[in-house]
């Protein structure tokens, strides 16, 4: 009998339309929801029916080490860009790939449409030994698995 174990959540990827980066420490993928509204006509019984109504996209959260060299600045470059004003033709599409023990691809979220809402650079402490952490938050309009 063939064993389906369940996807571990520590080896994944991310790309990001025309960002390289070699990896993110964490990638928070926040829910989606579909409101309910109520709605009742005149006729109907005494209770509510519930409706489906507008669909919410949370954002993606990533984290990364800061670094330095080719590409260190892109997602800071990213975010700029768009509080200058040009969010239009900033939004991108972020694919969120998880790997099994192997190292195969074996899930895929495709997020549609993202651009920053947030830039984050962690706080500095002379007392500290901790990995300078970069966040970067994105909202989006659509958030599919693909896989």
């Amino acid at each position: 009998m063939d064993r389906n174990d369940p996807l571990r959540n520590f080896r994944f990827r991310l790309e990001i339309d025309n960002i390289t980066r070699a990896g993110f420490n964490e990638v928070a993928i926040a829910e989606t929801t579909i409101e309910a509204v109520d709605y009742r006509e005149g006729s109907d019984p005494p209770h509510m029916r519930k409706l489906s109504g507008l669909t919410k996209y949370g954002n993606i959260t990533l984290k990364s080490g800061v670094t330095v060299g080719t590409n260190a600045l892109d997602l800071f470059k990213w975010h700029k860009d768009v509080s200058d004003g040009r969010v239009t033709e900033r939004r991108k599409k972020v694919v969120i790939v998880v790997k099994d023990e192997a190292g195969e691809d074996r899930a895929r979220f495709v997020v549609t449409d993202a651009w920053p809402v947030k830039y984050d650079p962690s706080d500095l402490s002379a007392k500290g030994n901790e990995v300078f952490i970069e966040v970067l938050e994105l909202c989006n309009e659509g958030i599919e698995r693909i896989k």
